[in-house]
């Protein structure tokens, strides 16, 4: 298969024509090419028209304008690569080639050569052609240039003949040959050229990338933005949800209370209750009421759960305290019920700073210890349970009154 491009063996870069091949060896001083038959790629964007040669133009132009759909267009611009130089083409219709003809017919004279440099070179006994050609072709410059070239091209056959030039066109004469060193020093300059040209595309990549973590730094703010509101909204969708149900429990256990108190009246034989007369600010019917029925004295238990109910009541506007002090309460009666034979269990200092901000302080938290069985001893320094006094009965009341305390939501609302 011919080649369809030309392949730098340098780099690796993939050129179209020798045009560009040329440029590139200018630019990097690459000298390397092999005809190669891996195409050029020609993505063409589909928006703008913009051909691009690689991945990472497309990278590029996509960051630059935001296109991002390109159309592959190698196929169509595939073709065998032309290593021959281009020729001008001829054409007689042209002024260019009429001119051409012009002058082929111009009367040809001796070019124009430092006379000086002339009259020494014929000293020396050089022929006048073989000077004026010898000034001629080095530039008409000095005398060692001109010497070096006849000693060059002595065996040449022409070296004999008068050169010549148009009449009508000043000709310069031919430029001499570069030396080594300004070899070097062309060559140094094309690489001093494509090391800025290749450090000012590094600084412009860098701004490119800069600008890119920018902009995602950007977006992941205000992602993270709208993530915590969407979870603010949830959570507070959900509490609402929460106190809604909470309220609907509330409203259904305050109506299954109405329903058994009425179903106890009616089985005492009692009238339904008048509304107006069920407010906590009218109480004297209910005591007529009561004191006409015979009055059982609450047991124990009870007196601990409406000890723990007051507590609550208490505090209803801080669960977070209640909640420890029922659980404190619960501890010192476990330990009791496990160890009875512990004194230290069985002793409390009511002066002790953590038995005040988590017991002592609060209302019905000392009663409730009463209620078990402790008592105030030494001026009322300590809370004591005699060894002979306790009572594991009491003690698994009081426990269980705590347990409904602390596990039931709705342990003292109404």
């Amino acid at each position: 298969m011919a080649g369809v491009s030309l392949k730098c063996g340098d780099c690796g870069a993939l050129l179209k024509s020798v045009e560009e091949a040329q440029e590139h060896a200018e630019l990097t001083s690459h000298s390397n090419f092999s005809e190669s038959t891996e195409a050029v790629l020609n993505l063409v964007c589909s928006a703008c028209g913009k051909p691009c040669r690689s991945k990472t133009e497309t990278d590029l132009h996509t960051k630059r304008t935001g296109h991002t759909e390109f159309v592959d267009k190698t196929e169509e611009a595939t073709k065998p690569i032309n290593l021959e130089a281009p020729k001008v083409p001829m054409d007689v219709d042209e002024p260019t080639s009429i001119v051409s003809i012009e002058l082929c017919c111009e009367e040809m004279v001796a070019p124009e050569v430092d006379a000086k440099l002339l009259e020494e070179l014929e000293g020396m006994g050089f022929p006048k052609a073989r000077a004026t050609r010898a000034l001629h072709f080095s530039g008409n410059t000095s005398l060692e240039a001109a010497v070096n070239w006849v000693v060059e091209h002595g065996k040449d056959p022409d070296v004999d003949e008068m050169p010549l030039v148009p009449a009508n066109t000043k000709l310069e004469a031919p430029k001499p040959a570069l030396t080594p060193e300004e070899v070097k020093q062309k060559a140094a300059e094309l690489r001093e050229r494509a090391r800025k040209k290749k450090e000012e595309e590094e600084r412009r990549m860098e701004r490119e990338r800069e600008k890119e973590r920018i902009r995602v730094g950007k977006e992941l703010l205000e992602a993270k933005r709208i993530e915590e509101d969407n979870e603010r909204k949830r959570i507070m969708a959900l509490r609402k949800a929460e106190k809604e149900e909470e309220r609907r429990a509330r409203e259904k256990i305050r109506q299954k209370l109405e329903e058994d108190k009425a179903e106890r009246r009616r089985k005492l034989g009692l009238p339904p209750e008048d509304p107006a007369t069920s407010k906590p600010a009218a109480p004297a019917p209910v005591e007529e009421k009561k004191s006409s029925l015979p009055i059982r004295p609450a047991t124990k238990a009870e007196q601990m759960r409406e000890c723990l109910r007051s507590l609550k009541q208490a505090h209803k506007d801080d669960d977070a305290k209640v909640k420890r002090a029922f659980q404190t309460l619960l501890t010192y009666i476990g330990n009791v019920a496990k160890t009875p034979s512990e004194e230290k269990f069985r002793k409390i200092r009511l002066s002790n700073q953590t038995f005040q901000d988590r017991v002592g302080a609060l209302e019905g938290g000392i009663r409730f210890l009463e209620l078990c069985g402790f008592e105030k001893i030494e001026a009322g320094e300590f809370l004591f349970l005699a060894r002979e006094k306790v009572e594991m009965s009491v003690l698994n009341s009081a426990g269980s009154e705590l347990n409904s305390a602390i596990n039931n939501p709705f342990f003292g609302v109404l």
